[in-house]
């Protein structure tokens, strides 16, 4: 199905997943779309594998872990998720070299904690991974403060962001 992309979400400079100044980093984009999902664009190359021609399991943990804690940002665009509970389920290998998109809801949402789940889907449509996570919620201002951290913690991208996505 297609939908329409409604915002796009910061990033960070120096970030494993999205970081624009991390020449390891996936240079992964966020999208936040019509039905209330976010969805993430990455593609993995070399760097990234473990077997050859193959996306190391940590890596796909990785950006699960990311687009699952950055879901709450869709209803509350201040907070942050810290990472309290991360489960993967690894279905499919997941190419290098190839565009994946992961697609992540948060399915519960309390004052302190909240809870979501995501996908990795393949070019296929297939789905390669699965993830179920619980975060502390704790605000971007009070995770800067306690970093020392500046504006590069998260910053606008500038890439353009297409109109709709499909999967």
């Amino acid at each position: 199905m297609k939908y329409k992309v409604k915002n796009k979400q910061k990033i960070s400079k120096y970030c494993f997943v999205c970081g624009t100044d991390n020449k390891e980093s996936l240079h992964t984009k966020f999208y936040e779309l019509e039905n209330g999902e976010l969805m993430s664009v990455s593609t993995p190359t070399p760097t990234h594998q473990s077997y050859p021609d193959r996306v190391h399991g940590g890596v796909i943990s990785s950006v699960l872990d990311e687009i699952i804690g950055r879901a709450i940002m869709i209803e509350e665009p201040d907070a942050w998720g810290v990472t309290v509970e991360l489960n993967i389920k690894y279905k499919k290998p997941v190419p290098i070299d190839k565009p994946i998109k992961c697609i992540a809801r948060t399915t519960r949402n309390t004052r302190l904690l909240f809870e979501g789940t995501g996908e990795i889907i393949l070019e296929d449509g297939s789905i390669a991974a699965t993830g179920h996570a619980k975060y502390y919620k704790m605000s971007l201002e009070k995770l800067a403060k306690e970093t020392g951290a500046d504006d590069t913690l998260m910053m606008d991208d500038l890439s353009q962001a297409p109109e709709e996505v499909e999967y």
